[in-house]
C-alpha cells in the first residue's frame, strides 16, 4: 500500500455515527469488511463502488487487522 491507512480511514462525529469510514465518505470500513467477508472480490467491490481504489480496501483490512492486534482480552 502506497499510504498509511491512518490517512485513508477517518473518523468524523455526524458522518455514519461516527465509526470509521473511507477519506472521508459514507462507505465504512465495516461494509468494506462485510463485502469481503460475504465473498466480494476487490474487483467486484470496486465495480460497485468506482469511487473506491485497491489502496481503500487495503488500507479497510490494515486497518481492522490493526484494530484486532489492539484487543486486549482477559485470561481463560
Amino acid at each position: 500500500m502506497t499510504r498509511d491507512y491512518k490517512d485513508i480511514v477517518t473518523q468524523e462525529p455526524g458522518k455514519r455515527g461516527g465509526r470509521p469510514c473511507i477519506r472521508g465518505m459514507r462507505i465504512a470500513v465495516a461494509d468494506i469488511l462485510g463485502w469481503l467477508a460475504a465473498g466480494m472480490s476487490h474487483a467486484q467491490i470496486l465495480a460497485d463502488y468506482p469511487e473506491l481504489t485497491e489502496d481503500d480496501i487495503r488500507a479497510a483490512l490494515a486497518y481492522a487487522a490493526d484494530r484486532e492486534r489492539r484487543i486486549v482480552t482477559a485470561p481463560a
